[in-house]
């Protein structure tokens, strides 16, 4: 034997026994239609002034198991929503648990932020001035939602089959920090920071055809604007329908990634939609037409609930903003007084932060509407292998301010607290508390 091959030899052999020291993976995926019944109120623009009447393209909630055989597991669950209250989550994850035996940290929620999806109960109720007869048609569509999503999710673990994973990286340049137009209009000079990834997780069948792809972008879901009255996935519903077409029999699940303060440019129209989700289905078929990296087990998942607070507020603030000629201000009023009266103010809310890690890929998962900032951060401070952060996980309570956008300013800073019937901004020290979050499961899984 030469030289040459038997160094060859050499290299297969070790990476034969890698392979063999790795634990099998398995996967399996599924796909509930969520779309809601008609009339529904649609949620994200508090302009819209009457129900949505047509649909444009239906809803799913669609979910990836992944088992590494050594009790190693993990169920994505993505949904073509606004975002998860904690009132869904929580409850779907308790019922996940109890059924399946999967931990809080092997779950992961994940909402794309779609702007043409129905409101989900109780979330962002301030926008809406509703019946009583309306609040009950979405608390049952709420209601319905925990169901499937238990029930998607149990369908992708009962599906699992021996599969390949793998991981790339692509680009889209549709996404713009909206924020710098904002604070140029007020005087106000700001960087503008984007995130153009789109990070790739390839799931083949032991014969090569496609199970299932997992693929994420940082922007709004945006592209149709308030005059818009038909449910749709908006660019994230586009592309995974487009990338559906392309393999049939598999999968296509998007998840949202830091993109608080990311708009498609341009936007508001129905044609843009479908471009931005071709060009986003174009990058990830780009990727996976290319040599992508190998992703094994084992696996380890992390979950941690922190509090974050707010800045200090008082009762004669808010009976001074009830009278306001802002209803959504005097609404806001309403809902912060009544906690006054009841001797219980907010002061903080729960915010969650998860991990997945395999040998090859981490995932990171923020709640709420994070900014940019944080991918950006996360990301030079783990450069050592490939990581993708998500934001809008879990559960979507707020924005998520950088504190760099906290001293800036805006709405990302306080004012979409009050459709979010939250009383205010963050304290100053929100980075540090939501990055110390993700610093401890990330530590935690990579033992």
């Amino acid at each position: 034997m030469t030289r040459t091959r038997l160094a060859v030899a050499v290299l297969l052999l070790a990476g034969a026994a890698a392979d063999y020291g790795a634990p099998a993976l398995r996967a399996g995926a599924a796909r509930v239609k969520i779309t809601p019944p008609l009339p529904v109120w649609l949620s994200g623009y508090a302009a819209r002034t009457h129900p949505a009447n047509a649909v444009l393209m239906d809803l799913y909630a669609k979910a990836l198991a992944i088992d590494d055989g050594r009790g190693g597991r993990v169920v994505i669950v993505t949904t073509d929503l606004i975002g998860l209250p904690r009132e869904v989550s929580d409850e779907a994850a308790r019922r996940l648990g109890a059924r399946y035996g999967v931990k809080r940290s092997q779950i992961l929620f994940n909402s794309s932020h779609t702007h043409t999806g129905p409101m989900i109960w109780p979330n962002l109720k301030v926008m809406l001035d509703l019946s009583d007869q309306e609040q009950r048609r979405l608390a049952e569509y709420s209601s319905a939602l925990i169901d499937n999503l238990v029930k998607v999710a149990g369908d992708a673990l009962g599906a699992l089959t021996p599969a390949r994973l793998s991981y790339g990286q692509g680009e889209a340049g549709f996404a713009i920090n909206r924020r710098a137009a904002r604070l140029h209009d007020l005087g106000k000079d700001a960087p503008a920071p984007v995130d153009h990834s789109v990070p790739v997780l390839r799931v083949e069948r032991e014969d090569g055809s496609l199970l299932a792809v997992l693929f994420g972008y940082g922007c709004h879901n945006t592209t149709l604007t308030a005059e818009f009255y038909e449910i749709s996935g908006d660019y994230a519903g586009f592309a995974q329908a487009a990338v559906e077409r392309a393999h049939p029999g598999a999968t296509a699940l998007f998840l949202m990634l830091c993109g608080g303060d990311q708009n498609p440019n341009p936007r508001s129209s129905r044609e843009l939609a479908e471009r931005y989700g071709e060009e986003l289905a174009g990058a990830v078929e780009e990727v996976m037409k290319r040599p992508m990296s190998r992703v094994k087990g084992p696996m380890r998942t992390a979950y941690e609930s922190i509090e974050l607070t707010f800045a200090p507020h008082s009762r004669k603030q808010f009976e001074e903003e009830a009278e306001s000629k802002d209803v959504f201000r005097q609404r806001r009023a309403r809902l912060m007084l009544a906690d006054y009266d009841r001797g219980a103010p907010i002061t903080s809310v729960a915010y969650p932060a998860q991990a997945i890690r395999l040998n090859g890929l981490t995932i990171v998962a923020l709640g709420g509407e994070v900014v940019v900032d944080y991918a950006l951060r996360l990301k030079r401070e783990f450069p050592g292998e490939p990581l993708v952060v998500a934001g809008y996980s879990n559960v979507v309570m707020s924005y998520i301010p950088s504190r760099r956008v906290l001293d800036e300013g805006g709405y990302e800073a306080e004012d979409a607290m009050i459709y979010y019937g939250l009383p205010g901004r963050y304290t100053e020290d929100v980075e540090e508390r939501v990055i110390g979050a993700a610093h401890r499961v990330l530590k935690k899984v990579r033992r």
